[in-house]
């Protein structure tokens, strides 16, 4: 069975520092392009970052780029998103998912067939 589990969300100041965690099982996640997505209340699902099947690159959205990064350990078969320089605007439910098909990259929802159950980060003083 495909699943995928989002943990790490939290409260934390502004200027601070947050890791979340995508843990994968029932597939490889080494052979899919994993995106992170984002959901704040009243807001759109955003396109926060994704990392290629192809070649392992990494893409950011433009609110993320300069402050996260995403990166894999295949070991443990878990993706991390690095986040630093946190804003209140990074408020939101955080998401991992799966494109259709283990790719490509996508910065569109609707090309994502698997998604975990979100983690919650807010970011507040």
């Amino acid at each position: 069975q495909v699943q995928l589990v989002e943990s790490g969300g939290g409260l934390v100041q502004p200027g601070g520092s947050l890791r979340l965690s995508c843990a994968a099982s029932g597939f490889t996640l080494e052979y899919y392009a994993i995106g992170w997505f984002r959901q704040a209340p009243g807001k759109e699902r955003e396109g926060v970052s994704c990392i290629s099947r192809s070649d392992g690159s990494t893409y950011y959205a433009d609110s993320a780029k300069g402050r996260f990064t995403l990166s894999r350990d295949n070991a443990k078969n878990t993706v991390y998103l690095q986040m630093n320089s946190l804003r209140s605007e990074d408020t939101a439910v955080y998401f991992c998912a799966v494109p259709n098909g283990g790719g490509p990259c996508s910065s569109a929802w609707d090309d994502y067939d698997y998604w975990g159950q979100g983690t919650q980060v807010t970011v507040s003083s």
